[in-house]
Protein backbone atom coordinates (compact mmCIF):
# COMPACT_ATOMS: atom_id res chain seq x y z
CA UNK A 1 0.00 0.00 0.00
CA UNK A 2 2.85 2.25 0.83
CA UNK A 3 4.48 1.78 -2.93
CA UNK A 4 0.97 3.07 -4.45
CA UNK A 5 1.02 6.23 -1.79
CA UNK A 6 4.55 7.00 -3.40
CA UNK A 7 3.17 6.84 -6.85
CA UNK A 8 0.23 8.30 -6.89
CA UNK A 9 2.38 11.69 -4.56
CA UNK A 10 4.68 11.49 -7.27
CA UNK A 11 2.05 12.11 -10.10
CA UNK A 12 0.70 14.65 -7.83
CA UNK A 13 4.14 16.45 -7.32
CA UNK A 14 4.58 16.30 -11.10
CA UNK A 15 1.27 17.75 -11.36
CA UNK A 16 1.58 20.93 -9.06
CA UNK A 17 5.24 21.46 -10.07
CA UNK A 18 4.05 21.48 -13.65
CA UNK A 19 1.52 24.51 -12.27
CA UNK A 20 3.61 26.30 -9.46
CA UNK A 21 5.22 29.42 -10.81
CA UNK A 22 8.10 28.95 -9.09
CA UNK A 23 9.35 25.12 -10.46
CA UNK A 24 8.29 26.13 -14.26
CA UNK A 25 10.56 29.28 -13.71
CA UNK A 26 12.12 29.81 -17.48
CA UNK A 27 14.27 32.53 -16.64
CA UNK A 28 14.15 34.86 -19.89
CA UNK A 29 13.50 33.96 -23.12
CA UNK A 30 14.80 31.21 -25.65
CA UNK A 31 17.89 31.66 -26.86
CA UNK A 32 19.17 29.31 -29.42
CA UNK A 33 22.67 27.99 -29.11
CA UNK A 34 24.01 30.76 -32.39
CA UNK A 35 23.44 33.55 -34.16
CA UNK A 36 20.22 33.05 -36.38
CA UNK A 37 19.94 35.39 -39.40
CA UNK A 38 16.67 36.76 -40.50
CA UNK A 39 16.27 34.85 -43.88
CA UNK A 40 15.18 38.03 -45.48
CA UNK A 41 18.46 39.71 -44.77
CA UNK A 42 21.52 39.45 -47.03
CA UNK A 43 24.41 37.53 -45.04
CA UNK A 44 26.66 40.96 -45.82
CA UNK A 45 23.90 42.84 -43.58
CA UNK A 46 24.76 40.59 -40.35
CA UNK A 47 28.06 41.33 -38.30
CA UNK A 48 30.57 39.46 -38.86
CA UNK A 49 31.65 38.88 -35.47
CA UNK A 50 28.00 38.05 -34.63
CA UNK A 51 28.00 35.01 -37.73
CA UNK A 52 31.76 34.22 -35.59
CA UNK A 53 30.17 33.67 -31.86
CA UNK A 54 27.64 31.02 -30.88
CA UNK A 55 27.68 26.98 -29.11
CA UNK A 56 28.09 24.45 -31.20
CA UNK A 57 26.35 21.83 -29.30
CA UNK A 58 28.45 18.27 -29.05
CA UNK A 59 26.02 16.30 -26.89
CA UNK A 60 27.32 13.18 -26.09
CA UNK A 61 31.23 14.14 -26.71
CA UNK A 62 34.04 13.53 -24.13
CA UNK A 63 35.74 16.47 -23.62
CA UNK A 64 39.66 15.98 -23.11
CA UNK A 65 40.48 15.59 -19.71
CA UNK A 66 44.28 15.95 -19.76
CA UNK A 67 44.56 19.18 -20.55
CA UNK A 68 46.91 21.37 -18.49
CA UNK A 69 45.42 24.65 -16.42
CA UNK A 70 46.31 26.23 -13.47
CA UNK A 71 43.94 26.63 -10.28
CA UNK A 72 42.83 29.38 -8.40
CA UNK A 73 46.09 28.63 -5.82
CA UNK A 74 48.65 28.95 -8.24
CA UNK A 75 48.49 24.94 -8.32
CA UNK A 76 49.13 23.06 -11.64
CA UNK A 77 46.16 21.17 -12.58
CA UNK A 78 44.53 18.89 -15.21
CA UNK A 79 40.98 19.16 -16.35
CA UNK A 80 40.66 15.96 -15.66
CA UNK A 81 41.25 16.35 -11.72
CA UNK A 82 37.67 17.55 -11.29
CA UNK A 83 35.88 14.66 -12.62
CA UNK A 84 35.21 11.08 -10.68
CA UNK A 85 35.42 8.88 -13.43
CA UNK A 86 33.86 6.07 -11.05
CA UNK A 87 31.55 8.13 -8.96
CA UNK A 88 28.71 10.30 -9.02
CA UNK A 89 29.46 13.54 -9.28
CA UNK A 90 28.34 16.09 -12.52
CA UNK A 91 30.77 18.61 -13.26
CA UNK A 92 29.17 22.37 -14.33
CA UNK A 93 30.84 24.15 -16.64
CA UNK A 94 31.00 27.62 -17.09
CA UNK A 95 33.40 29.40 -19.63
CA UNK A 96 34.24 33.14 -18.88
CA UNK A 97 36.99 35.66 -18.76
CA UNK A 98 36.98 37.69 -15.35
CA UNK A 99 37.65 40.95 -16.37
CA UNK A 100 34.44 40.60 -18.60
CA UNK A 101 32.73 43.98 -17.89
CA UNK A 102 29.25 42.63 -18.23
CA UNK A 103 27.68 39.23 -19.66
CA UNK A 104 30.25 37.01 -17.70
CA UNK A 105 29.68 38.32 -14.29
CA UNK A 106 25.83 38.11 -15.40
CA UNK A 107 26.00 34.45 -16.36
CA UNK A 108 28.13 33.77 -12.53
CA UNK A 109 25.82 35.70 -10.75
CA UNK A 110 22.77 33.84 -12.65
CA UNK A 111 24.06 30.59 -11.55
CA UNK A 112 25.34 31.39 -8.34
CA UNK A 113 21.41 32.40 -7.40
CA UNK A 114 20.28 29.28 -9.11
CA UNK A 115 22.10 27.27 -7.38
CA UNK A 116 21.31 28.93 -4.04
CA UNK A 117 17.73 27.25 -4.49
CA UNK A 118 18.61 23.56 -4.90
CA UNK A 119 19.05 21.69 -2.34
CA UNK A 120 22.67 19.88 -3.69
CA UNK A 121 25.69 20.84 -3.08
CA UNK A 122 28.79 21.80 -4.68
CA UNK A 123 31.72 19.23 -3.54
CA UNK A 124 29.20 16.58 -2.48
CA UNK A 125 26.42 16.40 -5.47
CA UNK A 126 28.49 18.17 -8.06
CA UNK A 127 31.44 20.12 -9.25
CA UNK A 128 31.93 23.94 -10.51
CA UNK A 129 34.40 24.26 -12.76
CA UNK A 130 34.40 28.08 -13.95
CA UNK A 131 37.49 28.76 -16.93
CA UNK A 132 38.83 31.70 -17.87
CA UNK A 133 39.42 31.63 -22.00
CA UNK A 134 41.18 34.53 -21.73
CA UNK A 135 45.24 33.69 -21.55
CA UNK A 136 45.91 36.65 -19.49
CA UNK A 137 43.77 36.16 -16.34
CA UNK A 138 46.16 34.78 -13.85
CA UNK A 139 45.46 32.82 -10.75
CA UNK A 140 45.35 36.19 -8.33
CA UNK A 141 42.10 37.39 -10.58
CA UNK A 142 40.70 33.80 -10.42
CA UNK A 143 41.46 33.35 -6.62
CA UNK A 144 39.29 36.79 -6.28
CA UNK A 145 36.45 35.82 -8.31
CA UNK A 146 36.06 32.83 -5.82
CA UNK A 147 35.89 34.63 -2.93
CA UNK A 148 33.42 36.95 -4.47
CA UNK A 149 30.90 33.83 -5.64
CA UNK A 150 31.61 31.91 -2.48
CA UNK A 151 30.23 35.06 -0.45
CA UNK A 152 27.43 35.63 -2.45
CA UNK A 153 26.62 31.55 -2.23
CA UNK A 154 26.87 31.36 1.42
CA UNK A 155 26.47 28.31 1.77
CA UNK A 156 29.72 26.92 4.01
CA UNK A 157 31.41 23.83 3.28
CA UNK A 158 30.89 24.17 -0.27
CA UNK A 159 34.49 25.79 -0.75
CA UNK A 160 35.91 22.31 -2.07
CA UNK A 161 33.06 22.14 -5.07
CA UNK A 162 34.36 25.44 -7.03
CA UNK A 163 37.11 25.59 -8.86
CA UNK A 164 38.00 29.06 -11.02
CA UNK A 165 41.09 28.02 -13.64
CA UNK A 166 43.40 30.13 -15.62
CA UNK A 167 45.33 28.48 -18.71
CA UNK A 168 47.60 29.23 -22.01
CA UNK A 169 45.92 29.40 -25.07
CA UNK A 170 46.73 26.09 -26.46
CA UNK A 171 44.70 24.63 -23.47
CA UNK A 172 41.67 27.43 -23.88
CA UNK A 173 41.38 26.14 -27.76
CA UNK A 174 41.10 22.60 -26.87
CA UNK A 175 38.51 22.97 -24.32
CA UNK A 176 36.56 25.73 -26.29
CA UNK A 177 36.86 23.13 -29.57
CA UNK A 178 35.87 20.19 -27.42
CA UNK A 179 32.74 22.41 -26.12
CA UNK A 180 31.39 23.69 -28.86
CA UNK A 181 31.97 27.30 -28.01
CA UNK A 182 32.90 30.20 -30.13
CA UNK A 183 34.24 33.15 -29.28
CA UNK A 184 36.65 35.79 -31.04
CA UNK A 185 38.32 39.12 -29.47
CA UNK A 186 36.64 42.64 -30.66
CA UNK A 187 39.89 44.96 -31.38
CA UNK A 188 37.38 47.70 -31.50
CA UNK A 189 36.00 47.52 -28.21
CA UNK A 190 39.35 45.96 -26.80
CA UNK A 191 36.74 42.98 -25.47
CA UNK A 192 35.85 39.47 -26.03
CA UNK A 193 32.29 38.87 -28.21
CA UNK A 194 30.92 35.49 -26.54
CA UNK A 195 27.91 33.34 -26.11
CA UNK A 196 26.18 32.75 -22.79
CA UNK A 197 25.56 29.40 -21.13
CA UNK A 198 27.03 27.04 -19.21
CA UNK A 199 27.54 23.07 -19.85
CA UNK A 200 26.61 19.91 -17.54
CA UNK A 201 28.54 17.48 -18.11
CA UNK A 202 29.01 13.49 -16.86
CA UNK A 203 31.33 12.41 -13.94
CA UNK A 204 33.04 10.90 -17.04
CA UNK A 205 33.32 14.00 -18.80
CA UNK A 206 30.97 13.52 -21.82
CA UNK A 207 28.76 16.64 -22.94
CA UNK A 208 25.46 16.51 -21.30
CA UNK A 209 23.28 19.38 -21.56
CA UNK A 210 24.01 22.88 -22.69
CA UNK A 211 22.03 25.91 -20.72
CA UNK A 212 21.64 28.93 -22.83
CA UNK A 213 21.06 32.38 -22.05
CA UNK A 214 22.03 34.65 -19.11
CA UNK A 215 19.70 33.23 -16.71
CA UNK A 216 19.31 29.39 -15.80
CA UNK A 217 15.73 28.37 -13.81
CA UNK A 218 16.49 26.51 -10.57
CA UNK A 219 14.16 23.89 -12.13
CA UNK A 220 16.73 23.30 -15.34
CA UNK A 221 19.80 23.31 -13.58
CA UNK A 222 18.73 20.55 -11.30
CA UNK A 223 17.08 18.45 -13.84
CA UNK A 224 20.38 18.99 -15.96
CA UNK A 225 22.74 17.79 -13.31
CA UNK A 226 20.33 14.66 -12.28
CA UNK A 227 20.17 14.19 -15.78
CA UNK A 228 24.15 14.25 -16.17
CA UNK A 229 24.20 11.80 -13.04
CA UNK A 230 22.44 9.11 -14.50
CA UNK A 231 19.74 9.35 -11.54
CA UNK A 232 22.74 9.01 -8.89
CA UNK A 233 22.49 12.58 -7.92
CA UNK A 234 18.95 13.80 -6.73
CA UNK A 235 15.89 11.53 -5.24
CA UNK A 236 13.03 9.11 -6.52
CA UNK A 237 10.50 12.45 -6.85
CA UNK A 238 13.53 13.41 -9.62
CA UNK A 239 13.18 10.58 -11.77
CA UNK A 240 9.30 11.15 -11.65
CA UNK A 241 9.36 14.80 -12.80
CA UNK A 242 11.98 13.98 -15.64
CA UNK A 243 9.62 11.53 -17.30
CA UNK A 244 7.32 14.21 -17.26
CA UNK A 245 9.64 16.85 -18.93
CA UNK A 246 12.09 16.65 -21.72
CA UNK A 247 15.20 18.30 -22.50
CA UNK A 248 14.99 20.22 -25.99
CA UNK A 249 18.64 20.94 -27.48
CA UNK A 250 17.28 23.90 -29.28
CA UNK A 251 16.51 25.87 -26.18
CA UNK A 252 18.12 24.15 -23.57
CA UNK A 253 15.44 24.23 -21.39
CA UNK A 254 13.12 21.50 -20.19
CA UNK A 255 9.29 21.29 -21.51
CA UNK A 256 6.62 19.48 -19.74
CA UNK A 257 5.33 16.64 -22.10
CA UNK A 258 1.65 16.29 -20.69
CA UNK A 259 1.14 12.83 -22.71
CA UNK A 260 3.74 11.30 -20.21
CA UNK A 261 2.15 12.49 -17.44
CA UNK A 262 -1.23 11.25 -18.31
CA UNK A 263 0.21 7.78 -18.64
CA UNK A 264 1.72 8.15 -15.61
CA UNK A 265 -1.29 9.54 -13.91
CA UNK A 266 -3.54 6.28 -15.63
CA UNK A 267 -0.56 4.00 -14.30
CA UNK A 268 -0.98 5.62 -10.80
CA UNK A 269 -4.73 5.01 -10.70
CA UNK A 270 -4.70 1.67 -11.84
CA UNK A 271 -2.11 0.65 -9.18
CA UNK A 272 -4.64 2.72 -6.75
CA UNK A 273 -7.66 0.74 -7.81
CA UNK A 274 -5.65 -2.72 -7.20
CA UNK A 275 -4.51 -1.88 -4.16
CA UNK A 276 -7.68 -0.90 -2.73
CA UNK A 277 -9.07 -4.24 -3.58
CA UNK A 278 -6.20 -6.09 -2.37
CA UNK A 279 -6.62 -4.53 1.21
CA UNK A 280 -10.59 -4.84 1.39
CA UNK A 281 -10.40 -8.80 0.14
CA UNK A 282 -7.60 -9.52 2.74
CA UNK A 283 -9.77 -7.32 4.99
CA UNK A 284 -12.65 -8.96 5.03
CA UNK A 285 -11.33 -12.67 4.86
CA UNK A 286 -9.39 -11.56 8.45
CA UNK A 287 -12.40 -10.20 9.83
CA UNK A 288 -13.69 -12.34 12.70
CA UNK A 289 -17.11 -13.85 12.35
CA UNK A 290 -20.17 -12.42 14.89
CA UNK A 291 -20.48 -14.66 18.01
CA UNK A 292 -24.00 -13.85 18.49
CA UNK A 293 -25.29 -13.79 14.91
CA UNK A 294 -27.99 -16.18 14.58
CA UNK A 295 -28.07 -18.74 11.98
CA UNK A 296 -30.85 -17.91 9.21
CA UNK A 297 -34.22 -20.08 9.89
CA UNK A 298 -35.34 -23.01 7.89
CA UNK A 299 -37.59 -23.02 5.49
CA UNK A 300 -41.04 -24.62 6.15
CA UNK A 301 -42.89 -24.63 9.28
CA UNK A 302 -42.68 -27.15 12.46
Amino acid sequence: MSSVLTSVSSVVVCFFVACSPLFAQMAGGAVTPGYKQDPGLPASAVPKILREIGFDQNLGRSVPLDIPFVDEQGRAVRFGDYFDAGGIRPVVLVLVYFDCPMLCTTVLNSLTSSLKLLSLDPGKDFDIVVVSFDPREKPALAAAKKATYLARYKRPGTEAGWHFLTGAQPSIDRLTKAVGFRYVWDEGLKQFAHPTGITVLTPQGRLSRYLFGVEYGPRDLRFAIVDASAGKVGNPVDQVLLYCYHYDPETGRYGFVIMRMIRLAGAATVLALAAFIVVMVRRERHQPSDPGRQPPAAAGGA
